[in-house]
């Protein structure tokens, strides 16, 4: 029996706390699955943060052990430990020192063939690393190493083949090119003006071959190539002086009279000067 006190609930009234109190537990149950998977994601990140940092450090160490044996210059050692590092931290940025410490290696043990490879390897495979500069004097220096002066028992080094001095001189060229006064600009462009010597020492002499054997056109040929593609060399008053004497040979005078005054108005106070005088006065002579 229902009192003055008592009031009577409708069905919808009487419902209405249960579902807020059902709405507010799963809204409670939601926020904590949301907290425990962001705690879950963060412990997931430090893990894996961990992880990279772990990575690192042990390439370091790799790498440290590595250059140990390399300052110690026990090469074979060195190089077993700089391929480990490759190998195991390929995605460490130690992989890459370790491929350029593989070919410093090889240089230090007179392997130069192999060093040139493994150099031409890095640049090909990181051309945007900032190390390329390096490894590209590093070819450049280890083919210049390669041309050997040699001893008496050798021939002259203008007779000798010049395949190495011609991919030297390709390589310095293009370094100088495009490293205009970098920190290697001193001693690439003393290599380049060494190797430039030498190739068109070859050339002149190839020429004076030719002349000697009344091969006049070959000479010609040799001796403009030469001041085409060697500009700068330094030896242009000989290589001019050398291609005025063949056109007198071919009883071109006035290609000779020309040539010769070109290289007296070029190099007045060059070595070769006097030859072209001469050569002038000769022309001036058989003329009158």
């Amino acid at each position: 029996m229902l009192t003055d006190g008592d009031h009577f609930a409708s069905p919808v009234q009487a419902t209405r706390p249960r579902r807020a109190r059902g709405w507010a537990a799963g809204l409670a149950g939601v926020g904590l699955v949301l907290s425990l998977g962001a705690l879950a994601a963060c412990g997931g990140g430090t893990a894996e943060s961990r992880g990279a940092l772990n990575y690192s450090e042990d390439a370091k160490r790799a790498y440290d052990k590595a250059m140990e044996a390399f300052d110690e210059r026990d090469w074979e050692k060195a190089r077993v430990y700089f391929k480990e590092v490759k190998k195991k931290y390929s995605y460490s940025r130690y992989a890459r020192l370790a491929e350029l410490r593989l070919a410093d290696t090889d240089v230090n043990a007179e392997k130069l063939s192999e060093a040139i490879q493994g150099y031409r390897s890095f640049v090909h495979d990181h051309r945007t690393d900032p190390e390329v500069p390096y490894a590209r004097y590093r070819i450049c220096k280890a083919l210049f190493d390669q041309i050997s002066d040699g001893g008496f028992l050798l021939p002259p080094l203008e007779e000798r083949d010049q395949a190495t001095n011609a991919e030297s001189y390709r390589e310095l060229a293009s370094f100088v090119k495009d490293y205009p006064g970098g920190v290697y600009g001193k001693q690439t462009s003393y290599m380049l003006a060494v190797v430039t010597g030498r190739l068109v020492r070859h050339e002149l002499y190839v020429a004076q071959y030719y002349l000697k054997r009344d091969e006049f056109d070959a000479a010609v040929s040799r001796t403009r190539y030469v001041l085409k593609t060697y500009a700068g060399s330094g030896l242009e008053p000989e290589a001019l002086v050398l291609l005025g004497e063949t056109y007198l040979k071919m009883h071109k005078n006035d290609e000779a009279r020309a040539v010769f005054n070109e290289m007296l108005a070029k190099y007045p106070s060059a070595p070769f000067s006097n030859a072209a005088k001469n050569f002038l006065l000769e022309l001036d002579e058989h003329r009158k």
